[in-house]
């Protein structure tokens, strides 16, 4: 049996994989769970799976939780350290980095120092610190799963084929969002409830704007490049709306292997937790090729979608420019969930902050963290002269 600990268990990651745990009950243990703030599912949590010990970043709720379980077994810890104490458990095997943005990036490091297997949701994590994050694993000797559904497509089709001199290039399929479609015109007018309203993903509120404005494409792109160690220059995004072929694989014979299967986080879940077996997942829909039975791919379009051309760039230029790409963006897209900028003001201001950033290189962690606090600073600074 598997020990677990889930971060960010109240977010779609976490809750999905809390599925995979009650339906598998016989191969895997909850001994540790944490999230941002949402303490009311966290108790619904507690009472089902029983974790010896849990934290809630947020110190005020907390503090409520802790009231609220007076007379418990429960330990109920706060803040990062909280969150990072939960990710170090003696008794975890596997962390669950499912904490949306950079938070979650020093407990995912913490848990990889402590050699515990890492199914990594928390893409933030590789595109801040990826060449400190995969040095930490390999010294380590640890393993790091992902879960995105087109790292985990990659990953699987680079099964029995991973020699790096065969890998011609890496293919991220990309759904393209609710606008793909529309024009820069109706791009200016797009309203928040359009931008949360995904096509095919279930997702939180930040990873459906970033998948709308094709961010979170272009950090998977930046993930890609650290998860199998391959370069920007092959590394390509097809725009697949269908969402069925989850990401493929080229090689250098110009055969392409790909994954495919219903768009369902609980698969390639269930596949890094399980890894490298596989869960019988009977009570999951199984694909129907008949429902869907026209498949169509277009390249991405880099002018009314701006935002993967400035990951690609930042992963270019490389160093803290990764890293002050997801901080901007984090920021921007704050803004955007608060209704205090405009759609087309995400990528806008993500840019300037990026031209008025001097690149570092060589940093260590503390370093990435700084220049994180910077960043938001001047990010902030940026939306308020907007």
């Amino acid at each position: 049996m598997m020990n677990l600990s889930v971060l960010g268990s109240s977010g779609s990651i976490g809750v999905s994989t809390l599925d995979i745990v009650r339906s598998h009950g016989d191969k895997f243990r909850v001994v540790g769970l944490a999230v941002q703030k949402n303490i009311k599912l966290l108790e619904e949590q507690i009472a089902e799976f029983k974790p010896e010990v849990v934290a809630v970043f947020d110190s005020h709720a907390a503090e409520t939780l802790k009231q609220r379980l007076k007379g418990s077994n429960v330990k109920v810890l706060s803040g990062r350290e909280g969150v990072t104490e939960v990710a170090v458990l003696d008794k975890t095997e596997m962390v669950v980095a499912a904490i949306v943005g950079a938070a979650g990036m020093l407990p995912t490091l913490r848990a990889i120092q402590a050699g515990k297997k890492i199914a990594l949701a928390n893409k933030e994590t590789l595109v801040m610190a990826g060449e400190i994050m995969m040095a930490e694993a390999e010294e380590r000797g640890v393993k790091i799963l992902p879960v995105d559904s087109e790292h985990s497509a990659i990953f699987q089709s680079l099964e029995g084929n991973k020699k790096a001199h065969h890998i011609k290039k890496l293919i991220l399929t990309a759904s393209g969002g609710p606008f793909r479609e529309k024009t820069m015109e109706e791009l200016e007018k797009v309203t928040l409830q359009q931008a949360l309203n995904h096509p095919n993903w279930d997702m939180g509120p930040k990873i459906t704007v970033d998948s709308s404005t094709l961010m979170n494409k272009g950090l998977e792109v930046i993930e890609a490049r650290w998860l199998f160690d391959v370069p920007a220059d092959q590394i390509d995004v097809v725009v697949h709306p269908q969402s069925m072929i989850h990401s493929m694989v080229e090689f250098i014979d110009t055969s392409v292997i790909a994954q495919i299967g219903v768009p369902d986080m609980r698969v390639p879940i269930s596949y890094a937790l399980y890894y490298p077996h596989r869960l019988n997942n009977d009570d999951f829909p199984s694909l129907n090729f008949f429902e869907k039975s026209t498949w169509t791919f277009h390249q991405p379009d880099l002018k009314k979608f701006p935002c993967l051309r400035l990951a690609f760039e930042s992963l270019k230029e490389g160093g803290t420019m990764t890293a002050v790409l997801n901080s901007a963006n984090e920021v921007a897209v704050q803004a955007f969930l608060e209704e205090r900028v405009s759609y087309l003001q995400i990528p806008k201001t993500i840019e300037e902050v990026l031209n008025g950033h001097q690149t570092r290189t060589g940093c260590n962690i503390e370093e990435i963290l700084e220049v994180d606090a910077e960043t938001r600073k001047k990010t902030a600074e940026v939306i308020a002269k907007e």
